[in-house]
């Protein structure tokens, strides 16, 4: 008679029990990793000069800060940070990076605003002297009680935004600048655009003549196909620029309006 033999399941232990150790380890290196002195944060390295009090962070673990966390807590006492990013540079330093929202405009209300592309306010000055950037006017009584940090939906200044937007990303216009924007509603607004009919007639060094302003009329809806329209007709009139008094867009068919017409 045969003897019987144990199934005894060698294999499947052999596995628990380095399942075990595998996590065991892992804790292990998990609990030294976030208990450490030697992974607490003792400074914080940028690129730029930091302004912000970043003393809350130094002495925590630099593994279990939630970086996206804090860098939205960042991003919200910095006006004119349109994000932060915060990386770990091993064993004890944050790197962090402010990426800065670019200004597009200025806004002149009880004193001058800097926005950018979302309309978001970030920054003023006493004086635009200097400021190569169009100035908006006429929202005196449309925005109140500005936050610097916050995006204004007021329909007025998104409309005057997608206008310089879209006159920035013209090819055609890339000679061209807008200096102004006069807001009456969002169906009357003027945009000012300063113009040079000697530009090619005289040298580096030789002071260039008056400037030229053209006055454009516009109002909402159809923007892109506008500052098309804006374009094409400052550049078959360019070297008649001088005789235009204003163009108006306004209405279903594009208004010229010269100077010495009655």
């Amino acid at each position: 008679m045969k003897r019987r033999k144990d199934n005894f399941p060698v294999r499947p232990l052999f596995l628990s029990i380095i399942i075990i150790a595998i996590i065991f380890i892992i804790g292990y290196i998990r609990k030294v990793l976030t208990t450490s002195d030697y992974f607490k944060v003792k400074g914080i390295i940028s690129r730029e000069e930091l302004n912000t009090d970043f003393s809350y962070l130094k002495g925590r673990n630099i593994f279990t800060l939630d970086l996206s966390g804090e860098s939205v807590n960042i991003a919200k006492k910095c006006p004119d940070c349109l994000r932060v990013r915060l990386a770990r540079v091993l064993p004890d330093h944050l790197f962090v990076e402010f990426i800065r929202r670019r200004p597009v405009a200025l806004v002149k209300l009880y004193r001058y605003f800097v926005v950018d592309q979302y309309g978001v306010f970030f920054g003023s000055v006493l004086n635009p002297d200097g400021l190569n950037l169009p100035l908006v006017t006429g929202l005196e009584t449309r925005l109140f009680g500005i936050t610097l940090g916050k995006r204004s939906a007021t329909k007025e200044l998104i409309l005057v935004l997608s206008i310089i937007k879209e006159f920035n990303k013209s090819f055609l216009m890339r000679d061209y600048q807008i200096r102004r924007i006069e807001v009456g509603t969002v169906e009357d607004i003027t945009i000012f655009i300063p113009f040079d009919l000697n530009k090619d007639a005289y040298s580096q060094w030789q002071v260039p003549a008056r400037e030229n302003i053209l006055e454009v009329r516009i109002s909402q809806g159809n923007i892109l196909e506008k500052i098309a329209v804006i374009s094409g007709l400052m550049n078959q009139e360019k070297h008649n620029l001088g005789n235009i008094k204003y163009i108006d867009l306004r209405f279903k068919e594009p208004v010229i309006k010269f100077k010495d017409a009655k």
